[in-house]
């Protein structure tokens, strides 16, 4: 059977399209990264010069640098629980067989699909019943229920790639099921685990709406961010989206990375 070929000028269209879905969909945070090095107040075009004053306001702004500390502690604890929990559930569902396994895929993989107002509300009305509402650990605990779902479903696609028989061979060899965890599954899912790590960190640190609901007087940078529009425009915001599009689509980036690279040794392999 031949392979099918577009002709040249359904390839170029195709191509026009995407590309403009691509502009349509950056042109706001690109105008964002130029605005941040723009020397007046309100965004203009042409510009009024180049300046990094808005950069050096924002270093020297106490406020970012207390909402970029809460951002990376909730970050990077978040990351490491939610990751842990979701290996704790793909593994679950790639080692056993249970009545209900459907029901229990369903609702390890809801949260994602809730809107994110109603999530936040529902953690605002359950935090603050078990008294843990308005700190830090109110945001980790929410960003958690919120990120372990894609954890999970990115170390499941890896533990799907895995024989099932290898874990049983090391048990018949004699290694317990620890030891055949630490030896066998952990080194399988290791670039999974790590690609987990950067997405639920990405997630956890774009993510406004749950913080605004959860966090009282320790917001995270996002949060702040709605500070600064609050009665005014500054254009700190325009430096610190630029910051955190740029962290979060270098963490995406390293998962990416990641899963591919690994993804292509193994098909070199076979």
């Amino acid at each position: 059977m031949s392979d099918f070929n577009r002709s040249a000028p359904v390839e170029w269209g195709l191509r026009a399209y995407l590309l403009l879905i691509f502009a349509f969909v950056f042109a706001p945070i690109a105008a964002s990264f130029v605005f941040s090095f723009n020397v007046d107040r309100f965004p203009s075009l042409p510009l009024g010069g180049f300046s990094l004053t808005w950069y050096q306001q924002v270093a020297a702004d106490p406020l970012v640098w207390e909402g970029l500390r809460n951002t990376l502690i909730a970050g990077i604890t978040v990351s490491v629980l939610a990751t842990a929990l979701g290996f704790g559930a793909a593994y679950t569902d790639f080692r056993y067989n249970f009545f209900g396994k459907s029901l229990y895929l369903a609702l390890a993989l809801l949260p994602p699909t809730i809107p994110v107002v109603i999530l936040g509300l529902a953690m605002l009305a359950f935090l603050a019943n078990i008294g843990l509402s308005g700190a830090i650990h109110s945001v980790i605990i929410a960003h958690v229920v919120m990120c372990a779902p894609f954890a999970m479903a990115i170390i499941r696609l890896r533990l799907s790639q895995m024989d099932p028989s290898l874990e049983a061979a090391a048990w018949n060899l004699g290694a317990s099921q620890w030891v055949a965890m630490r030896h066998v599954i952990l080194p399988f899912c290791r670039p999974a685990l790590f690609a987990a790590l950067f997405i639920t960190m990405a997630v956890s640190f774009d993510e406004f709406a749950v913080s605004w609901f959860v966090s009282g007087l320790n917001e995270t940078l996002p949060v702040k961010v709605l500070g600064f529009l609050q009665g005014q425009v500054s254009p700190k915001i325009n430096v610190i989206g630029t910051f955190v599009f740029i962290t979060s689509m270098t963490l995406v980036v390293l998962a990416q990375i990641l899963l591919v690279k690994r993804s292509t040794g193994r098909a070199a392999g076979q």
